[in-house]
């Protein structure tokens, strides 16, 4: 189980790779891209603060109960800090399984859990100038889906 913040791009081959493992057949990702709008205003670029004592703290204990919760064998958890561009990776999220439901469901469990738990805080910069810290209370307001019965 590991949690990174960097400061530069993901390497999400990298990242990949060292999730290998012999004894597991499914291996499932998921990448949180920049995008180019929220909320209908266009977005030139964004930055991330991240409290790292916490958010890695935090974050190994999200791996950790995804993994307990789905049948998951490893997990692993990037997230970016500083300013990013259009199209950069923000955040990047992987898990190892004996099958896929269970790597998938710890994906999507660590996604929504970081969201919702971890100190992390970005501010969206826009085409118009100005720039404005934003929550994403949607995000927020989700039930974790990823639970395995």
């Amino acid at each position: 189980m590991r949690v990174t913040i960097v400061s530069q791009p993901i390497d999400v081959a990298a990242l990949s790779r060292g999730l290998r493992n012999p004894a597991c057949g499914a291996f499932a990702s998921f990448e949180g891209w920049v995008r180019d709008h929220n909320e209908g205003r266009a977005v030139a670029s964004l930055e991330y603060e991240v409290y790292r004592p916490i958010a890695i703290a935090e974050g190994e204990r999200i791996l950790l109960e995804a993994c307990a919760q789905t049948g998951a064998t490893a997990a692993a958890l990037t997230h970016r800090e500083g300013a990013l561009a259009l199209g950069d990776c923000a955040v990047w999220v992987g898990a190892v399984a004996p099958h896929r439901d269970e790597a998938f469901a710890a994906c999507r469990l660590i996604i929504d859990e970081a969201k919702r738990r971890l100190p992390i805080w970005k501010r969206e910069h826009y085409v118009e100038g100005d720039a404005a810290w934003v929550n994403c209370e949607r995000c927020a307001r989700l039930p974790s889906r990823a639970k395995v019965s």
